[in-house]
């Protein structure tokens, strides 16, 4: 056995000690990491957009007539009935030279009327004379008093006069209607009238178009008129994103302004799509998907603002993983997971994925400790520290 001086035992302490000084000194330290935890619970898979309500079934009332309007007392909000007068314009007054014109135009129209008529009344004289001998002939060749050939004749002119008569009939009639049309200008200027715009259905007026006294044009827009009640959500999706919507999948409608969250149904997917600008200034191509609520919201007008998630995909009780710590490498994907102080590098199989979780199939238990967010750093078997 030997026997180490004094001085060597010294000398031997020394080094040990020097050793563990240097490895302590230079051994790395342990990487800090963000941690996160697998748990159980529900996955939905959705697509978040920004959309707005709006009322169903909107009827916009146009001016059926260029003219005066006359200052209009309804006010948005109110209930309007089926019929009921809304508005009421006065035919746009002509001048000396468009009277003249709009009374000789009328004047021409009155005379071909009055031609149309006598030609129906020549053509109808006819064709009942030539049905009168239709049916004489008729007898005399049952008689044997006349050819056949004599017979089939008589037939086709009256069935040529009768076609006479009918077309002579409707040329009348459109000559009557060229003549009302013209009268009723004349009419209008003389007397006045105000031509009435009544509600074409019962309702809540939306919009108003036009409220004070103007001239407006035939065709202008006057009122939108709709019930509140029936609103459904229009929602602006990517058309690839768009793609992935089916009728039917439930949407949750948040930060409408109100305390809940909505529960609405897809019901409908534009067939066409439409060229939008984003933000940055980039054509995007979009569509837009329409929404019911399942329940009616009073608080939730037409136009309103609205956060929309349409639900693609839902499981309940399933081992979630923050998507963050995934990463790709060979052979699929894989988590560091967090065991004795030490970042172990694990292959995983997901399902579904959301935003911001996703489903394990393999590789991870309830509780695993995994690292988010892993750095360029982070080595298999590197020691590492976390915050609980």
């Amino acid at each position: 056995m030997i026997t180490l001086s004094k001085t060597q035992r010294i000398a031997a302490f020394s080094l040990v000690a020097a050793a563990l000084t240097l490895f302590v000194v230079f051994r790395p330290s342990p990487l800090h990491v963000d941690s996160g935890t697998v748990t159980k619970g529900t996955l939905q898979v959705m697509l978040d957009a920004e959309g707005y309500s709006r009322v169903r079934d909107r009827f916009v009332i146009a001016a059926p007539i260029s003219g005066r309007l006359a200052r209009v007392t309804l006010r948005e909000g109110d209930s309007v009935a089926k019929g009921d007068t809304i508005a009421e314009l006065l035919p746009a007054e002509l001048d000396a030279r468009e009277f003249s014109e709009a009374s000789a135009r009328t004047a021409a129209a009155r005379a071909a009327y009055d031609e149309a008529l006598a030609r129906e009344r020549h053509a109808k004289l006819g064709f009942e004379q030539a049905a009168r001998r239709s049916v004489r002939y008729g007898n005399l060749y049952g008689e044997g008093a006349v050819s056949k050939e004599t017979f089939e004749l008589a037939q086709n002119e009256a069935d040529m006069l009768r076609k006479e008569a009918d077309a002579a009939l409707s040329a009348a009639r459109s000559a009557r209607y060229s003549f009302e049309a013209q009268h009723a200008v004349i009419d209008r200027q003389t007397t006045g009238t105000p031509v009435r715009v009544v509600s074409p259905v019962s309702g809540t007026v939306l919009r108003l178009h036009e409220q004070s006294e103007r001239v407006v044009s035939a065709g202008a827009p006057l009122f939108d008129i709709g019930d509140p009640s029936a609103i459904e959500i229009v929602i602006d999706l990517l058309s690839t994103d768009a793609v992935r919507v089916k009728p039917s999948d439930r949407v949750l409608v948040e930060e409408w302004g109100g305390g809940k969250v909505l529960e609405a149904s897809v019901n409908r997917i534009e067939p066409s799509g439409f060229t939008k600008i984003s933000a940055l200034g980039i054509e995007e191509k979009r569509v837009n998907i329409t929404a019911s609520l399942r329940r009616k919201e009073s608080r939730l007008g037409d136009n309103f603002r609205v956060q929309a998630k349409i639900v693609l995909d839902e499981k309940s009780r399933v081992l979630l993983v923050p998507l963050s710590s995934l990463f790709r490498a060979t052979g699929g994907w894989k988590v560091f997971v967090i065991e004795n102080g030490k970042a172990a590098a694990r292959p995983v199989r997901i399902g579904l994925r959301s935003a911001f979780y996703a489903e394990v199939l393999d590789g991870l238990g309830e509780g695993d400790r995994v690292v988010v967010h892993p750095t360029n750093e982070l080595r298999d078997g590197m020691r590492v520290t976390f915050e609980n």
